[in-house]
């Protein structure tokens, strides 16, 4: 990349609560820090929900060991082992999954609630789900990636709730790599230690410093809710994750160019890129992410290590820090949670 460095640095606005509302032309950001939930200790009650496909038992079982092991309480709730009984890919009706969503947020014993892994229908039950309830119950630590991007996008909107881009507990990289685990394990229980974010392979694609809060997760899920009541207007003050897994480079050249046409990138103030496993060959998914990301004026920064691959670092949403592309680095204003 030639040109001037972009530095966007500055301060982030505070709009802590649901997300404001606005026009694609207007300046006011439409995304500021969110009210982030307690660090858990030794013996905290954990849920673990299936808002989205069936969960294989004994990948279950593994993930709940591992909880375990660190001195958490994990519990299950009532349906995460059912599958749909006419739509394989999902685990248990629509309903069901909302149910033992709102249910654990709402248990008092409960510290935290972590998805047992994504794959595919959160839109169907997110809408079924009681918000009001939810936000009358107070923040709790959130933790999934992939589908449940759009569980992320509801926490923000709807309850106004900092959440964590993170393993869940039945993925295969969760059960296989330490790092991964240990990312997780340090956000739950010491946040302070974790507020900069990203592994070596961190790389200035666009280079620049940028402040904002942090959002996003699979690019997918972001451009599927565009159109829906509840998502943010666009990303602008925004530090915006994104990745994804098994869309071949001109699938992810759509989805970013609809980002792009419908004016939801505009006014971003960074992005952080994760990993794109199963999406073709690396160089070619690069070559289309600076095409299509370059242009915004906004740095950049590739191979954060976060989402699908071979490590899933843990990434908070709606918390202010500061991207700096050259160190391949995001610092977070303050721990993920208190």
């Amino acid at each position: 990349m030639t040109g001037p460095v972009p530095d966007t640095t500055g301060p982030v606005p505070d709009t802590t609560g649901p997300a404001a509302t606005g026009s694609r032309t207007g300046g006011r950001p439409h995304v500021g820090p969110l009210t982030r939930a307690g660090r858990l200790g030794p013996g905290a009650r954990v849920a673990v929900v299936a808002p989205s496909g069936p969960v294989p038992e004994d990948r279950l079982a593994a993930g709940l060991d591992i909880l375990r092991g660190w001195g958490l309480d994990p519990v299950v709730a009532p349906h995460v082992l059912d599958t749909h009984p006419d739509l394989g890919y999902l685990a248990g009706i629509d309903r069901a999954r909302a149910r033992d969503l709102t249910e654990a947020w709402c248990d008092p014993s409960v510290s935290a609630v972590i998805c047992a892994r994504g794959g595919f229908g959160v839109q169907r039950m997110v809408d079924l789900v009681d918000w009001e309830a939810i936000r009358e119950a107070g923040p709790k630590v959130f933790v999934g990636y992939s589908d449940i991007t759009a569980l992320h996008e509801a926490f923000a909107v709807r309850a106004g709730y900092a959440t964590l881009h993170g393993p869940m507990v039945a993925a295969g990289t969760f059960l296989s790599d330490p790092r991964t685990q240990e990312s997780l394990r340090a956000t739950l229980f010491e946040p302070e230690s974790v507020r900069t974010l990203g592994l070596d392979t961190a790389r200035a694609l666009v280079p620049g410093r940028a402040r904002g809060v942090t959002l996003g997760g699979c690019v997918s899920l972001i451009a599927a809710d565009l159109g829906t009541p509840y998502q943010r207007p666009s990303a602008r003050g925004g530090l915006l994750l994104l990745e994804d897994v098994g869309e071949e480079p001109y699938r992810i050249d759509r989805v970013l160019t609809q980002l792009l046409r419908s004016g939801w990138l505009d006014g971003v103030a960074g992005v952080c890129l994760g990993s794109w496993a199963e999406c073709g060959p690396y160089q070619e998914v690069r070559a289309l992410l600076a095409d299509r990301l370059g242009g915004l004026g906004v740095p950049v920064v590739e191979e954060m290590g976060f989402g699908h691959g071979a490590t899933a670092l843990t990434m908070p949403l709606g918390v202010p820090g500061t991207l700096d592309a050259e160190q391949g680095t995001l610092t977070l204003d303050v721990p993920a949670l208190r």
